[in-house]
């Protein structure tokens, strides 16, 4: 990079004019840019029955595709990325309502283990389940409910432990007071009394 004069007129202007990052970072200035009309008149607020209608008409026609180009035949102040996901979370007729099963609970708590965090995949293997709802269902409840069963595994195997040494501190106890109740101490058989040196005691 050709070494530029910080104080030269002509070099400013010519960075002013073709290379606005480098203008900021010599002077220190920052230069707004001007939003685009469209970016402007982009509606980001909740969205109306009246929006919903309009939308699924014009997917009825043309189909749950080009989402940019449905949102202007719509007539809809949406970006496609918006219409895509209220068709895909909301506005679908083969979506299923309702709270999720026990036996879909246990197929997300299986498909996590194999794929992660890919709801879109898990919501495949789930009819009628959209990827968003399945990934709000296990952030605030699965998440926390593994997490409750994972601290009381640990509880229940620490007292497992605690118990099988408290069972093996008796066996000790017991064994060591067996062997000491085991002990037998025949006198006639330690001290021969056949022997002259005790025939006092016969008499």
């Amino acid at each position: 990079m050709t070494n530029l004069r910080p104080h030269s007129s002509s070099n400013l202007y010519r960075l002013s004019n073709h290379s606005y990052p480098i203008l900021e970072t010599i002077m220190g200035v920052k230069k707004e840019r001007p939003v685009s009309s469209k970016r402007a008149q982009i509606n980001k607020e909740a969205w109306t029955s009246e929006e919903d209608t309009k939308l699924a008409e014009v997917i009825a026609v043309h189909g749950a595709k080009s989402w940019n180009t449905i949102a202007s035949k719509a007539g809809l102040k949406r970006c496609g990325k918006s219409c895509r996901l209220r068709w895909m979370n909301y506005l679908r007729p083969n979506i299923k309502r309702g709270n999720i099963s026990e036996q879909e609970e246990d197929l997300i708590l299986r498909l996590h283990r194999l794929l992660g965090n890919r709801w879109s995949l898990i919501a495949g293997r789930l009819p009628g389940r959209t990827d968003n709802e399945i990934k709000n269902y296990w952030n605030s409840h699965l998440s926390k409910k593994i997490k409750q069963k994972e601290k009381q595994g640990c509880k229940d195997e620490k007292r497992s432990v605690e118990n099988g040494k408290e069972e093996l501190r008796q066996e000790n106890s017991c064994a060591a007071g067996g062997e000491d109740s085991n002990i037998s101490f025949d006198v006639d058989e330690f001290f021969d009394f056949s022997d002259e040196k005790f025939e006092w005691m016969n008499r």
